[in-house]
């Protein structure tokens, strides 16, 4: 994203390089597209290949090669790398062909290549920040080239998606948010910064593998944790005190202790907490299209009760008191199943985002039976178990409601509660269905159905273009709801004739620009922002989006 900061970290840098720091620093190298005039200027001349050519032959070249790989691993790598050559090519790729590359360069590909972070590693990116520099977190952040820093994602690697504690190895995250914020964002990739706060990690075949290469110890806990946690967080505020922070795959406990603690006074958000809800909460509001239920007729069951799972049913709360329900009735809409079957206050002592929706009803252990006790009209899965959504359960939510909604989303594909062939058959193809990963269309008895991606891809880029254009101090509940109803809205009908709850995943630039628009307007009426925005906001926005296309250096 441009903005009018008169940094000097900015270009003169850039101006004052030549010949092969050019071609080694990946914003600037434009490889064989160089010109003619700019090999002279550059010193670039006899440093590439004689003929220069187009940008459009470099990326066909990029397919090409892209196209002979035999698996999304090889493909992933090969994207890697060319990103580390040439980020304006690597972000062209990715965007003139985001529908069949998402899934490659983030999930589910993305989560095979952080177990295998190590073995793959090649070229550093990003900060790492380790429990070896308490007392010195300012001077690793001061490390990095510029302080005009607009966005970072931030990870302790506990709970990488479905996979669990892969400590360093979680780094291919915060990686993959930003390309997704670019590419599906507009934001400026020279102003984002990827970190991984290394505390350590418990899993010892990790710490026991000789290419892992993050701290050999167990992680730290209580206080220790918090006080570097607040070392770094204090440091990100002085060092780059316009930037918005994402907080990625942390463990439920400390994914919600951060952001009661820094979500008040600080711009920052947790994606897996409140973008997971916004996108959610996006699908059932477009499902009503398809139901005809509204959103008070509502009653969701939750498979898995940890951050996903309380985030969901905090938003989906608070859209329900929006629309005048009482504080404890829309509480009551809302019912919890963990491992040990369901969350009910008798269970006491719970955790507090267990506790908040834990109801007077008998225990039950089986899904299927919880099913026709509670008759939700909602099934979500976030528990990272797959086959959690078993036959009978599936069925029972068939026999409840002529069209139920099954959310199976947990990542990566092979952690998904149920694979969408199944709950269209075992459902009668009366079942809306969205899942995490991609999963392609299901012909049944003649008719298409095409699942949703209920991914926060949707959701996360918009949100973040929002903050950052509009400068917003805080990241409120109200921009996350206003997000869900701008991504509902972007949903076309003829997706929804087949079944399919959000628009094209070759329309998410196009779809974060609205959801932008409504987090800037919210920004406004929250009074959050000092900032001068005219009135057509969305021309506005689009105006300030990061262009891959190649500048002129010479």
């Amino acid at each position: 994203m441009t903005t009018n900061d008169d940094d000097a970290t900015r270009d003169a840098p850039e101006r004052a390089r030549r010949g092969v720091e050019i071609l080694h620093d990946p914003m600037l190298n434009k490889g064989t597209a160089f010109t003619e005039a700019e090999r002279d200027a550059l010193g670039l001349r006899g440093l590439l290949p004689p003929r220069a050519v187009s940008p459009e032959i470099q990326a066909l070249r990029v397919l090409e090669n892209y196209r002979r790989k035999t698996s999304d691993l090889e493909r992933y790598l090969f994207l890697a790398a060319l990103q580390d050559r040439n980020e304006r090519l690597f972000l062209r790729t990715l965007i003139d062909n985001i529908e069949s590359m998402l899934g490659v360069v983030y999930t589910p590909t993305v989560g095979e290549a952080c177990k295998l972070f190590g073995h793959i590693f090649s070229r550093p990116r990003g900060l790492y920040v380790t429990a070896r520099d308490r007392g010195r977190v300012r001077e690793v952040l001061a490390n990095w080239p510029r302080r005009d820093v607009s966005v970072i994602v931030l990870t302790d690697g506990e709970r990488i998606l479905g996979l669990g504690d892969l400590g360093a190895n979680g780094m291919g995250i915060p990686i993959g948010k930003l390309n997704l914020y670019s590419a599906l964002g507009g934001i400026d990739p020279a102003r984002s910064l990827p970190i991984l706060l290394d505390a350590g990690t418990d899993n010892r075949s990790l710490r026991e593998d000789p290419f892992y290469l993050g701290l050999d110890r167990e992680r730290l806990r209580g206080d220790a944790y918090d006080s570097l946690v607040e070392e770094l967080m204090d440091a990100i505020a002085e060092r780059f005190p316009r930037a918005l922070v994402q907080f990625e795959d942390f463990a439920t406990h400390n994914a919600f202790a951060l952001l009661e603690r820094y979500g008040p006074s600080r711009r920052v958000f947790n994606d897996d907490i409140q973008g997971t809800a916004a996108v959610t909460l996006a699908a059932i509001l477009a499902s009503s299209r398809l139901s005809w239920r509204r959103l008070e007729d509502e009653r969701l069951l939750f498979v898995g009760a940890g951050g996903a799972a309380g985030g969901i049913a905090r938003l989906f709360v608070a859209a329900l008191e929006r629309r005048g329900v009482a504080h404890h009735e829309a509480l009551a809409r809302c019912w919890l199943v963990d491992s040990q079957g369901l969350v009910v206050s008798s269970r006491a002592p719970l955790p507090p985002h267990k506790a908040l929706f834990a109801h007077d009803h008998v225990f039950l252990s089986r899904l299927d039976e919880i099913v026709r006790a509670l008759r939700p009209t909602v099934l979500v899965g976030v528990s990272g178990v797959a086959g959690a959504f078993t036959r009978t359960a599936i069925e029972a939510m068939a026999g409840c409601h002529e069209r139920p909604l099954v959310l199976a989303l947990s990542n990566p594909t092979s952690s998904s509660e149920c694979t969408p062939e199944d709950a269209y058959r075992w459902s009668s193809g009366r079942a809306i269905v969205a899942t995490g990963s991609p999963f392609e269309p299901v012909v049944l008895d003649g008719v298409t159905h095409v699942p949703g991606q209920c991914n926060n891809c949707y959701v996360f880029p918009g949100v973040g273009l929002g903050v950052v254009a509009s400068g917003a101090a805080r990241v409120t509940e109200e921009m996350f709801l206003a997000a869900a109803r701008a991504l509902a809205a972007k949903t076309p009908d003829d997706r929804l004739a087949h079944g399919c709850l959000f628009a094209r995943v070759a329309e998410i630039r196009n779809v974060s620009v609205a959801i932008a628009a409504a987090v800037v307007r919210t920004a406004l009426e929250e009074q959050l922002t000092s900032e001068s925005i005219p009135d057509d906001v969305e021309a506005w926005l689009r105006s300030r989006l990061f262009s891959p296309e190649y500048r002129e250096l010479a």
